[in-house]
């Protein structure tokens, strides 16, 4: 295993199909992040909720989760759940958000998800990200659909128990879900910590990125 150290970020895209799926994939990521970068500029967008309570705990899970940070959320309202139904729309949202950032790093959905909406937005980000290194989240729920990542990123035990803290207080609404506890988060991040040698982890799959070793190439 080999670790690489990014050069200081100034600026994050993350993109979800539902409000909380940002948290439950990339959450404590983020935290870190921005405890490591205060001046950091967090951009994400979110595709259903938009003008509901959802919206509302959303942006208070952003808050709790960076409150150092800059951070530019966009809650649109498409329908939870038929997102390929409005593939054109969903494509526009994506190349606007796009336009309006250039991030160090891009954080989504990862291709291989089970759930329509998420896989949809794992497929167009790196069709609007072209030129960015863009990392692919995973959300624990019902589905049997956990991915063997390519990427972990250490995070502390008190990071962990904050993601934890943070999703069960600003998501309200998911609380009945038998799958959305405390027990669940830090089962996952423990698990990914151990394939990395760290008390607890999140993962990613990479989607393409270039290792550069310093000299200088042309295809001339």
């Amino acid at each position: 295993m080999i670790s690489l150290t990014p050069s200081r970020l100034t600026s994050v895209a993350a993109v979800g199909a539902h409000c909380d799926d940002i948290v439950i994939g990339t959450g404590a990521t983020l935290m870190e992040i921005a405890r490591h970068n205060p001046d950091i500029v967090v951009h994400a967008l979110v595709l259903t909720g938009g003008g509901t309570e959802r919206e509302v705990e959303e942006k208070n899970a952003f808050a709790a989760l960076c409150p150092s940070a800059d951070v530019r959320l966009t809650v649109i309202d498409l329908p939870d759940g038929r997102l390929p139904e409005h593939w054109a729309t969903v494509k526009g949202h994506l190349a606007d958000f796009a336009r309006d950032c250039q991030p160090d790093v891009v954080f989504g959905p990862q291709r291989a998800d089970f759930h329509q909406d998420h896989r949809l937005l794992a497929e167009l980000i790196p069709t609007e990200f072209r030129d960015h290194l863009s990392f692919g989240y995973e959300i624990l729920k019902w589905e049997s659909d956990l991915p063997n990542p390519s990427l972990y990123i250490p995070v502390s035990a008190e990071i962990a128990q904050r993601k934890a803290a943070v999703l069960a207080q600003c998501y309200p609404s998911q609380s009945g879900r038998d799958w959305f506890d405390d027990e669940a988060f830090l089962g996952l991040m423990r698990v990914r910590g151990v394939q990395c040698r760290a008390r607890y982890a999140e993962a990613f799959t990479v989607e393409k990125s270039v290792l550069e070793t310093g000299d200088e190439y042309s295809l001339n």
